[in-house]
């Protein structure tokens, strides 16, 4: 079962995480980075099916200097609420939250990988260039990927990507991933539009969200 423990940032402040250690035996770490919502029930239950592909996971409450233990419904006021967390959330200060956690996981295994949607797509991006460490990125439907591709990876890393993603022009990204780092996929899926692989009925496409996940476990199996 998970639960919520504390991690110090680099900062020193205290944020919150969702922990669950690996249910079978363990394979490595991953962070799993959070969209704009908060650590909702949809994170809670990705962090539960990486612990189920045995890896112990944790995801970081992003937004915790903001507003601790900010949740946010799927509707114009949520996303208003999470896009402006977002936006006020200093780069430097993520990636800090996110070393942090990489090196918790790391204190108990040596492998440690990360994996993140839209919000958390970005920040995994960022994250693979920035974080020391780190054995492989995946990530999701992040906005900031495309304006961020030349920047050098420091682990393998792969992008995922709607097709019908009114917000990101998914041939864009993955021309300019191609141009920067021709070697990292870029998997962009048809029929699904952004956040596929939440299960929110709105947004979740169940071929494209077990494709990329495949996709993802494979990547982080082979590390």
């Amino acid at each position: 079962m998970g639960e919520t423990i504390k991690i110090a940032g680099a900062d020193g402040f205290e944020f919150n995480a969702y922990h669950e250690p690996a249910m079978t035996p363990r394979k490595g770490g991953v962070i799993v980075i959070q969209e704009i919502f908060g650590l909702d029930e949809h994170v809670r239950a990705d962090v539960a099916r990486w612990a189920k592909m045995g890896y112990e996971a944790i995801a970081p409450s992003m937004y915790d200097r903001r507003e601790p233990g900010f949740i946010a419904h799927h509707d114009d006021a949520g996303i208003k609420a999470g896009v402006a967390h977002a936006m006020g959330t200093p780069r430097e200060q993520a990636m800090g939250d996110i070393a942090a956690c990489a090196a918790f996981l790391k204190s108990r295994g040596e492998k440690v990988c990360i994996v993140g949607y839209c919000y958390g797509g970005s920040m995994t991006w960022l994250a693979a260039a920035n974080v020391e460490g780190l054995a492989a990125a995946s990530s999701y439907y992040g906005s900031m990927v495309q304006a961020s591709a030349a920047l050098p990876l420091k682990c393998p890393t792969i992008v995922h990507l709607g097709r019908t993603d009114h917000g990101i022009p998914a041939d864009e990204v993955a021309a300019a991933v191609g141009e920067h780092h021709p070697d990292v996929p870029v998997y962009i899926y048809e029929g699904a539009g952004h956040g596929f692989n939440n299960q929110s009925p709105e947004r979740y496409n169940a071929e494209a969200a077990d494709l990329a996940r495949h996709r993802t476990l494979e990547l982080f199996d082979k590390a």
